[in-house]
């Protein structure tokens, strides 16, 4: 568990207001490590030291398709809407230099602890995760920016959208995801972070919604949630290019916790039926049970 400690870096914990408290705590087995918590929900960790360290089981698994995107080392233009503490941001900086990114999150209180707390660029210290390219920052909300961007401008987009522990509805359904295509250039990635639990009623939605507009897409997450045997992350990733089935799955299996990976037919068995999320009936992502995220 993420613990408090007091030293060069200032107060462990820091709070922004009720009932969406903002709060850091320090990890007492990383020196410069930090879980960032809004509303006790952890959101984010980031290593300031180490920018390649990806802490939470569904970044890890974002990351893979991150690191598949491209060849080795090659920069890519990346929109993460959803900013947090910028862990993934931070991580295509240090893995792929030259990387021109963008980061949106409605939270200015949030982007400005960030950016106070967790740097980019920290004087007398080697610029962790910030050698390799730009990091933007922009404060709104993630559709209304995502409108005005230009077509075919990011080879990747991120979404790890959450107000708290659920996600807004405007940012489930088949015309906010259309936006997100539009943004992409041809056989660009995009990879949505989704809270579930039983009956994946949510997700099995989003998949329909992602598999409309793409042309191909892969689910990824533990066994025990895609069995609907408890509330977690799934990892949604759609393309208009051929996604890498096998070496993601060889990556998810080298894993300290293993994910699995539902493609084709399996996909087809877990979407069926469902239908696609438009403007007009989206909800909330559902309420996480008590405990579901707890470090």
């Amino acid at each position: 568990m993420a613990g408090r400690r007091q030293d060069q870096d200032g107060p462990p914990v820091r709070r922004l207001g009720q009932p969406a408290a903002v709060e850091l705590l320090a990890d007492p087995d990383r020196q410069r490590a930090w879980t960032l918590l809004v509303g006790s929900t952890p959101q984010s960790y980031v290593d300031l030291d180490d920018p390649h360290y990806l802490e939470f089981e569904y970044v890890r698994r974002i990351g893979h398709l991150l690191d598949l995107a491209a060849p080795d080392g090659a920069p890519l233009r990346v929109l993460h809407l959803g900013g947090g503490a910028l862990t993934l941001a931070r991580y295509v900086a240090a893995t792929r230099p030259g990387s021109a990114q963008l980061a949106v999150d409605d939270d200015a209180d949030l982007v400005d602890l960030v950016r106070e707390r967790l740097p980019l660029r920290q004087p007398g210290r080697r610029r962790a995760g910030t050698t390799g390219g730009r990091i933007r920052i922009r404060v709104g909300d993630a559709r209304a920016v995502l409108a005005g961007l230009a077509d075919a401008s990011f080879d990747v987009v991120v979404a790890d959208l959450f107000a708290g522990a659920r996600t807004p509805a405007h940012l489930t359904s088949s015309e906010f995801t259309a936006e997100v295509r539009r943004a992409l250039a041809p056989g660009g990635l995009f990879a949505a972070n989704i809270g579930d639990g039983p009956p994946l009623a949510h997700s099995r939605r989003r998949v329909t919604t992602a598999r409309a507009l793409f042309a191909d897409a892969v689910l990824v997450a533990d066994a025990a949630v895609l069995r609907g045997r408890r509330f977690g992350n799934l990892v949604l990733a759609a393309s208009d290019a051929d996604l890498p089935e096998a070496p993601l799955t060889r990556l998810l299996a080298a894993d300290a916790f293993p994910a699995r990976l539902l493609r084709g037919e399996e996909l087809d068995a877990f979407a069926a039926g469902a239908r696609p999320i438009t403007d007009a009936d989206a909800e909330l992502s559902p309420v996480p049970p008590p405990g579901a995220f707890a470090r």
